[in-house]
């Protein structure tokens, strides 16, 4: 399935219009070193400027889990504090909210710390039964550093992140799945990746721009009040009604038969 590598912490793979990101670390269940970081970020510009790519998923490579985190055996005491800053990739899981396309996190096995994280940057999070979440980095004397003590609130409401964030507890994947962490939970452990693939060319097969749009209106909105997020959504939906893309699904419908979409 693999067609590429980006060094040797990250693959891509690509299978019908989805892009799938490996994060291949599975010695360490993942754990997050800078090569990662950094590579992860580029994987994600080249999906997304790929245009025979409609989804993108991230993944974890091997049976333990989809990350486990910092590699806290990578990480070192710096010298100053500009030091560590400097060592520090500057808003790498940010470049999660500048892909335009969509991004879906599969998730099996430990999901802890910054995999949790990257997970909760991606558009939808599905869970094999196995995975287990939390954000320990209170016990190790630090906070969420990636965007945990932000995105978790935004999915689960104050209450019950603060829960999560103070204690640092682990959860299963039906307490994700039932507080909103997660928006699926698959069959089985061994069907993850297929029922995510389903999914991701199901979404894939819609048109590019009508996607890119629902995102950047869902997403944005949030940071908007009602007013203004209406407004923003009027804007994008007027857009899209000049687009071949949108002609063609009305014919289509009318026609009765499948839509081809040129991404026009």
């Amino acid at each position: 399935m693999a067609d590429g590598a980006i060094d040797h912490t990250v693959q891509i793979e690509r299978v019908n219009r989805v892009g799938w990101i490996v994060l291949s670390r599975p010695a360490q269940i993942n754990a997050i070193n800078p090569a990662l970081r950094r590579e992860v970020m580029q994987a994600l510009e080249v999906l997304d400027a790929d245009p025979d790519v409609g989804a993108i998923v991230i993944r974890g490579a091997g049976e333990r889990g989809f990350c486990a985190g910092a590699d806290i055996k990578a990480q070192s005491d710096a010298a100053s504090l500009p030091a560590l800053r400097a060592e520090t990739t500057p808003g790498w899981i940010e470049a999660l909210d500048r892909v335009r396309k969509p991004v879906i996190a599969a998730i099996h096995g430990y999901c802890l710390g910054g995999g949790l994280e990257i997970s909760m940057a991606c558009d939808i999070r599905i869970a094999s039964p196995n995975a287990v979440f939390g954000l320990p980095e209170t016990g190790l004397g630090l906070i969420p550093g990636g965007g945990g003590t932000q995105r978790l609130p935004r999915l689960v409401g104050l209450g019950r992140a603060l829960d999560l964030l103070l204690t640092g507890e682990r959860i299963d994947a039906a307490e994700a799945h039932r507080i909103g962490l997660v928006s699926r939970l698959s069959a089985s452990d061994d069907s993850l990746f297929d029922e995510v693939q389903v999914l991701a060319e199901r979404i894939a097969s819609k048109p590019a721009a009508a996607s890119a749009y629902v995102k950047e209106a869902a997403r944005d909105g949030l940071e908007l009040d009602l007013r203004a997020g209406l407004k923003l959504e009027k804007d994008l939906f007027i857009l899209l009604m000049s687009t071949d893309d949108r002609r063609e699904a009305a014919a289509a419908f009318k026609e009765k038969r499948q839509p081809v979409f040129t991404g026009r």
